[in-house]
């Protein structure tokens, strides 16, 4: 039986845009066993200089190369970009060596993918917002800023 694993990630970029701009990425992976029991943790990835919309797909990739074999997956994010894209409502235009990441994160999985809004009261996905803007201020990923996400 395949594990059903639900994933909410995130993506940040301080200074979006701009030439200084630091990125951060996070997600928080949830699956639940036979007996009820749900494990959690946070995974995310320091990009240095990135726009949003990139920090936004590495999210999603960090959290699918974080699974240890296939699994049926729930993604849910606030990037449309992300979603529609995948779904194949929007053309990849840019960000081509980020989609192909991406493209190989997901390959094993069977991947739902699930817009939610941002900032509207979601608790895990401002959990992962919080964690993706302070791994960009951080300038790295670091143990307490990835166990503050999943408490």
């Amino acid at each position: 039986m395949t594990k059903r694993v639900t994933i909410v990630c995130d993506g940040s970029s301080l200074g979006n845009g701009q030439k200084a701009a630091r990125a951060g990425a996070a997600a928080i992976l949830s699956f639940t066993d036979a007996a009820g029991k749900t494990y959690s943790r946070a995974v995310g990835e320091y990009l240095g200089e990135a726009t949003n919309n990139q920090a936004e797909i590495v999210a999603a990739c960090v959290a699918l190369e974080a699974l240890r074999e296939p699994c049926d997956v729930t993604l849910i994010t606030d990037s449309k970009y992300v979603v529609e894209t995948l779904k194949g409502n929007f053309r990849r235009k840019a960000n081509h060596d980020f989609w192909a990441r991406l493209d190989r994160a997901a390959k094993p999985h069977r991947v739902l993918w699930e817009w939610t809004r941002g900032h509207a009261g979601h608790s895990i996905q401002e959990r992962c917002d919080r964690a993706a803007r302070d791994i960009a201020a951080a300038g790295a990923v670091t143990a307490e800023i990835l166990a503050t996400a999943v408490e």
